[in-house]
Parts: structure tokens; sequence; C-alpha cells
């Protein structure tokens, strides 16, 4: 580890003990590089570090404090690294692999939990999909918001904003495009229908079928829309 990377950790340490709790105003700089044993320099390095990473927010004239720690804010830099690996296919495929693994069961959760207020918003939004059939970027708005309201719905923040960072809007414009392009909007379309019906049932199992059955279908589409447009990493294993 650097210098710095050691000043970082030992602030964190100070944060994962309690004493410098979320909220809390950390000591000014030259008393925490004291306390810590680290020059003023390091100190503040190890400062701008998690301030980058939204565990600190330095407020001018006034100090810096611990922040919230909420999953949504501590997690939200990974749509923008997810949009940083659009480029490539094989982690665009990894990604989808990873949506695969978590929405079905993300989905199925909600089923078990979900109000009959979220479910009547994922129908508004499951409605406003068919009436924009025809406008990809309203699709892909209502698409998100769907899903979004759906895993809303296990009241699990952290699953949401890892799922909102995979499916990413980068992501959902470039299927959408391509599925309408296909003319296979409709039978999507079709699968959202599903879940929604699925979810309406209170059960687990079968709507974590019909959630699994939509990404699928997305993901072995992207594989063919991919295969078509370069070369795929040598040696990966494909999934039926």
């Amino acid at each position: 580890m650097s210098l710095t990377d050691k000043a970082i950790e030992q602030i964190r340490e100070l944060i994962r003990t309690g004493a410098l709790p979320p909220g809390s105003k950390l000591p000014p700089e030259q008393d925490l590089a004291a306390q810590l044993g680290l020059s003023r320099n390091l100190a503040r390095e190890a400062v701008k570090a998690l301030a980058v990473a939204r565990v600190l927010e330095v407020r001018r004239g006034d100090g810096t404090y611990v922040t919230s720690l909420q999953p949504s804010l501590l997690l939200e830099g990974l749509g923008g690294a997810v949009e940083l690996l659009l480029g490539d296919s094989a982690a665009l495929q990894d990604l989808m692999e990873v949506r695969r693994l978590l929405e079905p069961v993300a989905t199925a959760l909600a089923a078990l939990r979900i109000s009959d207020e979220q479910l009547a918003e994922v129908k508004s939004h499951l409605d406003a999909m068919r009436e924009a059939r025809d406008d990809v970027e309203l699709l892909m708005s209502h698409d998100a918001a769907f899903h979004r309201t759906v895993v809303a719905a296990t009241g699990n923040e952290t699953l949401l904003t890892l799922l909102e960072g995979i499916s990413g809007r980068t992501l959902r414009a470039r299927i959408w495009r391509g599925l309408v392009d296909d003319q296979a909007a409709g039978r999507t379309l079709a699968e959202h229908q599903a879940i929604f019906a699925a979810l309406c049932t209170r059960d687990f199992v079968l709507t974590q079928a019909a959630a699994l059955l939509h990404v699928s279908n997305t993901e072995r589409w992207l594989r063919e829309h991919l295969r078509t447009t370069r070369p795929h990493r040598a040696g990966r294993t494909e999934q039926a």
C-alpha cells in the first residue's frame, strides 16, 4: 500500500468503528493529521480521495463531514463505470450476465413485498410503454421506471443501486433501438406484461421465472447483435 492508501484506510477505520459516524465533522486538517500520525499533505490527499468516493463531503468555509454513507450515494459511481465499459463487447456480456443473476431474484422478492400502490405504478409504466412503442426514448424511459419501481419494492436500496448501475441509460437505449429495428419490441412488451401479471399473484417462483425469461431473451438478443458487429473474446463460453 502507498502512504496515501494507508492514510485513507486509517480514516475509513475511524468511520467503520463509529469514531466518525455518518454526518459527523472531521477535526481540522492539522488535528486530524496529528491524531493519525500523518503529514498534513497525506491527510489532505486521503480526504480528497474519500471525497471523490462520496465517503466525505468537503464544505467550503465549514469543514469536512462524513456523508450519509447510503448505498445510493456510495455506489452511484457504478453507473459511470458501466457506461465506460459499453464499448467492450466482452464486458457488455459480463454485465448482462450479472443482471441475469440478480434481477430475476430481485423481481421475485418484490412480488412478496410490493404494495398495491407500487403495483399500480408498475402498471402505469407498462401502459406507457405500450403507447410509446414507436418512440425509443420514451420506451426506454418507462422501461427503466418499470424495473426501478419493481426493484424498489424490495426495500433493498443496495440491490436497487446495483441494478440501476448495471442497466444504464446507454445500454437500455442500445437494446431498445435494436429491438425496434428487429421488430421485436412486441415480444419484449409481452415479457413485461408477464412480469406484471406474476407480480400481481405475489408468487415468488412464477415472478422469478417471468423475469428470468425476459432478461435471458434480452441477453440472447444482445449476444447475437454483438456477434454480427464485432468478434467475441477468445475462449468465451456461450450459454444457451
